[in-house]
């Protein structure tokens, strides 16, 4: 029996490229971990803790400044989260137009199980110029859920 040697593009091998989830845990006015070696990447940030207004405005910054491309905010006042990442989205551009390689997509998932923005993130965000193979569950939160999260996304 003959056996075929398939040869792929580098395109093609691109997109045969395993899709990650990663776990970030933060607290309240916590020091934020470099986390621009997932860059672009997909983010779930997960509200679980009341957070001061500046905080929140340095956590959008940071999602932005290290290659967020998609944020799905879920949680504690999580409609906040839309603006404050389009604002800071706007921010890097000091007002002026955003490219459209640069756009930050943003959604809030007030109504909805977890398990849903789980499953949104994991098969229908995606960028028009980006191929976002990573995604960040970023879980501020006093208490670690790393192992229920990374179940939970696999599951959807």
């Amino acid at each position: 029996m003959a056996k075929t040697l398939r040869i792929f593009t580098a395109g093609e091998l691109k997109s045969l490229s395993i899709k990650t989830m990663d776990y970030v845990r933060i607290k309240n006015n916590e020091e934020l971990p470099d986390i621009s070696k997932h860059k672009p990447f997909k983010c779930v940030v997960v509200i679980e803790q009341e957070i001061a207004p500046d905080w929140q405005v340095e956590v959008s910054n940071w999602l932005c400044s290290s290659g967020c491309m998609y944020m799905m905010a879920w949680g504690q006042d999580c409609s906040s989260w839309d603006d404050s990442v389009d604002q800071a989205n706007i921010m890097q551009f000091q007002g002026e137009e955003i490219p459209d390689d640069s756009v930050v997509f943003t959604t809030w998932h007030e109504d909805e199980p977890l398990s849903e923005v789980f499953w949104f993130a994991k098969h229908t965000a995606h960028h028009e110029s980006h191929d976002l193979k990573n995604t960040v569950v970023l879980h501020i939160s006093v208490t670690e859920k790393s192992h229920q999260f990374k179940a939970e996304y696999a599951n959807a």
